[in-house]
């Protein structure tokens, strides 16, 4: 039997790109064919095949001599990324990406020393057993500053050599690939004969595939008519292309001081988000200061749970006051506003009702993002019982259904659903999120838990990409009765700023998921704060007496602030608490008597200031209104509670409170704050050591090592 050596099967077949029955067939062919062979001379050969094999020839030896050696050391030595962060500034190579893995937790050495002391504000001086406490806070906060900027310079050293040495191994690699490849040109130019112009191959010359099956192919033309198509596996750890960074984050204005006399009600709605302290703790992690616009310090403070008693009444949520001196202005009053949700036993829990809308978008490959987001969801899915439901819907240029509704019990079910999705493509959130309602309204469970839980990095670029568009849909669909949670992932193209407020349209909440354990801190620990809502539509409004204030900032929630008559208008949105939610507020308070420089405002030409009597018997500084509504409700309730002043210091306030206050003074040190006053990271580090209490999981420790971190990063500025 005859070979043809131009019949694309034989490309074909090299290339594996032939079905078993079809590679069957050519061997075959081939066994037939070698039965059949004969040795022809080389002198009967015809004089116009040689330069064919020259060409042949000059192809193999690219193939053996430069592309494959190559891509072997490639696969087997690529250099690490070097680490985001001081270095990632000083020498960037262009093929390096700008992510990498989260560094090892960093173990802090203990040695003599004394940190910074807290604003004393007893009379006399601290009582001995607060001398004491401070004594063991300054041993415990031993930190060899020296020791920590050095192995963040150190970190910083190996980034710039790895990069140093990448670069100069590309350009030596580059110029002898250039040279070989040149001298192999002329050699093929000078043997072969003039060729037409090859025509286009079936799929373009190079392109990113995805999954198992895909892989991309680099073209290298050899000549006019030889082109070596090569199958490079695709590796996303290994993807070394530069990416630029596009994450968007809304811009912020801390809250003004106001005055009690023109303003006497503060009116904001409640927010439970987490997502901010998770990335801010990725920035600090990767050794930089996060972008201003990203530290949103409510979402910092209410990242911690704090011991607030259970609501005993008929109402879902309690709420708690305490008033004490500011620690970065001791002339200054504190307040905290604390709100605690009610707990559910997790075992008597209603049914849930699940859609996980993923985005599987080409931006979602690399492994901080749909890798880590499938091991999270995996986490919930083994909590789910067959009393569940769980659909999984993904969406990328289409959107699609790739597991109908399914009872929780079939949990190998749905992990290889979730272990079959695979990146690629543009981003039509739109459309996923119309059919992820859709599937959740045809399963609703009336009495249980009915929720979408879209998993994204927020990128939507096809359809509805605009957030005015987008917030639309969701307040159109959150009418079904079915409630969102935003997960969002990954890094540098991570658009917080759109993720926050689908979120907040959808009755739902948001956090970023930077690492296994914090999927498992929001999706398995906080599970029933997550999943179920116990009270929606939760606003507070502080009302302030004149006769005790002169002015007061609401510290945080700046894109929370609402109208003074939006507080009884129950068409107007606000954040919903999930059960066990705890949500914390302060408020930054000048007293009656002290001075403080506000902006100044022209008195009406037609009618006076209010009046208020100095002589007020009352000894309330302020009187805290709350609404909230049902899951199931259409009209709110209110009740209030108020508070007194009863001069209490800085250092007799209770731990949950001074370690609140120590987030949001480190939340003003990170956004540079012109409200920070005598903040400084020595005194956050004190007050949050001393204030950690119990910290069962360890989130507290966690964030005074977060404080010790960006306090060395700035003194290496």
């Amino acid at each position: 039997m005859n070979i043809h050596p131009d019949d694309p099967k034989w490309t074909a077949y090299v290339l594996g790109e032939l079905s078993d029955a079809e590679c069957a067939e050519v061997e075959r062919e081939l066994e037939s064919s070698r039965a059949g062979m004969k040795l022809v001379p080389a002198w009967s050969i015809p004089r116009w095949v040689l330069p064919g094999f020259a060409a042949a020839a000059v192809g193999g030896l690219i193939i053996v001599g430069v592309i494959l050696p190559s891509l072997f050391r490639s696969r087997q030595a690529l250099p690490p990324a070097p680490p985001v962060g001081v270095a990632a500034n000083v020498l960037q190579p262009p093929s390096t990406p700008p992510s990498v893995p989260a560094p090892a937790t960093v173990e802090y050495p203990k040695q003599a020393g004394q940190a910074a002391p807290a604003v004393d504000q007893f009379k006399g001086g601290p009582p001995a057993e607060v001398r004491n406490e401070r004594a063991a806070t300054a041993q415990e906060d031993a930190l060899s500053r020296e020791e920590l900027k050095n192995e963040i310079a150190a970190q910083a050293g190996g980034a710039v050599e790895t990069a140093r040495n990448s670069v100069q191994g590309q350009q030596g690699q580059q110029g002898q690939f250039e040279g070989t490849l040149g001298r192999l040109l002329k050699a093929q130019k000078e043997a072969a004969p003039p060729a037409p112009a090859a025509p286009p191959p079936p799929y373009p010359q190079s392109f990113i595939g995805v999954g198992e099956r895909d892989q991309a192919r680099a073209s290298v033309g050899v000549g006019g008519d030889i082109a070596i198509r090569i199958p490079i596996p695709v590796r996303p750890d290994l993807d070394r292309r530069p990416r630029f960074n596009t994450e968007a984050y809304d811009r912020i204005e801390d809250n003004p001081f106001r005055s009690v006399a023109e303003n006497p009600l503060a009116t904001f709605s409640i927010d439970v988000d987490t997502a901010s302290y998770a990335n801010v703790r990725r920035f600090l992690s990767q050794n930089q200061f996060p972008p201003k616009d990203s530290v949103r310090i409510e979402e910092l403070i209410n990242y911690f749970t704090y011991d607030y008693p259970q609501p005993t009444g008929k109402h879902p949520i309690a709420v708690h006051t305490e008033v004490a001196a500011a620690p970065w202005k001791p002339d200054h009053r504190l307040v905290r506003i604390g709100v605690k949700a009610k707990d559910i036993d997790m075992s008597r829990r209603p049914p849930t009702n699940l859609v996980f809308l993923i985005d599987v978008s080409g931006s979602m490959m690399p492994p901080e993002k749909l890798p880590l987001l499938k091991s999270a969801l995996k986490l919930l899915v083994d909590k789910l019982t067959e009393n569940d439901r769980v659909a999984i819907a993904v969406y990328a240029g289409n959107s699609g259904l790739v597991l109908p509704s399914t009872t929780g019990d079939k949990k190998e079910i749905i992990i290889q659903t979730l272990d079959r999705l695979e990146a690629g493509g543009s981003t039509n959130g739109a459309s996923g999120i119309q059919l992820a309602y859709d599937t959740a309204v045809a399963n609703f469970i009336r009495g249980g838990v009915n929720r979408v839980i879209l998993c994204t990095d927020g990128d939507f670029n096809v359809g509805i990409t605009n957030q005015g568009d987008l917030t639309r849909l969701i307040e159109d669909k959150a009418t079904s009765g079915v409630f969102l949670s935003v997960l969002g992932f990954g890094m540098g193209n991570l658009k917080d700023s759109t993720m926050e407020k689908l979120a907040d349209k959808g009755n739902g909440n948001y956090a970023y998921i930077d690492s296994l354990n914090e999927g498992r801190k929001v999706l398995v620990e906080e599970m029933g704060a997550t999943l179920m809502t116990v009270a929606k539509d939760v606003k507070i409004q502080v009302d302030f007496n004149p006769a005790q204030v002169n002015a007061y900032r609401l510290i945080g929630y700046e894109n929370r602030v609402l109208r003074n008559e939006d507080f009884n208008d129950d068409t107007k949105d606000a954040g919903d608490m999930g059960a066990g939610h705890t949500v914390t507020a302060l408020f930054e308070i000048v007293p009656r008597g002290i001075e403080i420089a506000l902006p100044a405002v022209d008195a009406s030409k037609y009618q006076q200031p209010a009046a208020f009597d100095r002589r007020s018997g009352s000894n309330e500084m302020l009187t805290v209104r709350v609404r909230y509504k049902l899951p199931d409700a259409s009209e709110s309730t209110r009740f209030d509670v108020p508070l007194a002043d009863r001069g209490a210091s800085f250092d007799s306030s209770s731990a949950d409170y001074r370690f609140a206050a120590a987030v949001a003074e480190f939340g003003m040190i990170l956004r540079e704050s012109p409200h920070k006053g005598a903040a400084s990271l020595d005194h956050v580090i004190s007050v949050a050591d001393r204030g950690k209490g119990a910290d069962k999981n360890g989130y507290r420790e966690e964030f005074v090592k977060l404080a010790r971190r960006a306090r060395a990063i700035k003194e290496l500025r």
